[in-house]
């Protein structure tokens, strides 16, 4: 998967790994949807791993509960081989897959008595003065490409305290990081999954990256 944390892509090879010699395309992910209808295991071990990590850290964010969560994407998993035959391809595979994961996931938290909404916009957070207008850092920090994913730091990955800060943050952040950076849904379909506007996606997703991005620079400060 990628983890887009500054507008590049900060990758930890799994995407790479995961691609299993076909490349990405609507037109690979309805080929990827017929072998699975034919029953090909590979294909589904592909997506799993793509896909199942990120999924549990989604769902978490709104359930509240990991344990909860790995119910939920199995469930998941489980409806999008009974339904693979229903995939036409309007969108991205990913986007399909995470429809099905978002409805289960709403049905638990009213279960649970949450109410689960993505709009929350706010003020920004000064985020004027932390992007370009591409929605790239400002200034990067320095030795910030020494800060890759396999790099250990105190006894863990860079990777590892990325996706430990992921897991504080904000239900509506999480979830467009997730969607947008590392999953790399385009912005239409995050904004159609979330039902949110996509400044408001902008927004949720530059606070996610300030998080990150502060995080970072405090491991940074410390090489």
């Amino acid at each position: 998967m990628l983890l887009d944390i500054d507008g590049d892509c900060f990758a930890n090879g799994a995407r790479a790994e995961a691609g299993g010699g076909v490349a990405q395309g609507e037109g690979d992910d309805l080929a990827l949807a017929r072998r699975l209808v034919n029953g090909d295991a590979a294909v589904f071990e592909l997506l799993y791993r793509r896909h199942n990590a990120a999924m549990i850290r989604f769902c978490a964010g709104i359930v509240r509960s990991r344990d909860i969560a790995e119910e939920v994407v199995q469930d998941t998993w489980v409806s999008v081989l009974s339904r693979i035959d229903l995939f036409e391809g309007r969108g991205s595979l990913a986007s399909w897959i995470y429809t099905i994961l978002l409805n289960k996931t709403r049905s638990r938290a009213r279960r649970e008595g949450r109410i689960v909404s993505f709009d929350d916009l706010g003020d920004g957070n000064g985020l004027g003065e932390a992007f370009d207008g591409r929605g790239h850092w400002r200034t990067r920090p320095e030795l910030w490409e020494d800060l890759t994913p396999e790099r250990h730091i105190e006894g863990r990955s860079v990777l590892q305290h990325v996706e430990a800060v992921i897991e504080t943050l904000p239900p509506a952040q999480r979830a467009v990081l997730i969607l947008r950076g590392q999953q790399g849904l385009d912005p239409a379909e995050v904004c159609a999954l979330l039902d949110i506007s996509e400044g408001n996606m902008r927004v949720l997703l530059h606070r996610a990256r300030l998080t990150v991005r502060s995080a970072l620079d405090r491991l940074n400060a410390g090489l």
